[in-house]
């Protein structure tokens, strides 16, 4: 039964990291081809791991993997000669906060 539950958040991140993988590289024929072999390839090397510190370590590091490619990584597309248009997604856009001209200091 414990080896059906690594099985199972293995695969869910293995399906998480495409995704993304797909979101992110959107129209980029190279970018997604590489994403994909990188991908395949790290999963691929750890396939007879065992150990569950191993497992549990390399899950952390894919998880974190998903989340910087998700959050940080924007694409840009060339649209004319030296201009190129960024293609944002939702988690990029972050909430403005008002601007204050009186700032007032917290006390601790």
């Amino acid at each position: 039964m414990l080896a059906l539950c690594w099985i199972q958040r293995v695969l869910r991140l293995f399906k998480a990291l495409h995704r993304t993988r797909q979101n992110v590289f959107r129209d980029d024929t190279r970018a997604l081809g590489a994403a994909r072999e990188k991908i395949n390839e790290e999963f691929k090397k750890y396939r007879n791991e065992t150990c569950t510190e191993t497992i549990n370590k390399m899950i952390k590091i894919g998880s974190d993997v998903e989340v910087i490619l998700r959050k940080t990584v924007i694409q840009g597309v060339h649209v004319e000669d030296k201009k190129i248009q960024l293609r944002y997604r939702e988690e990029h856009l972050l909430e403005n906060q008002p601007y204050c001209d009186n700032p007032t200091k917290k006390n601790a």
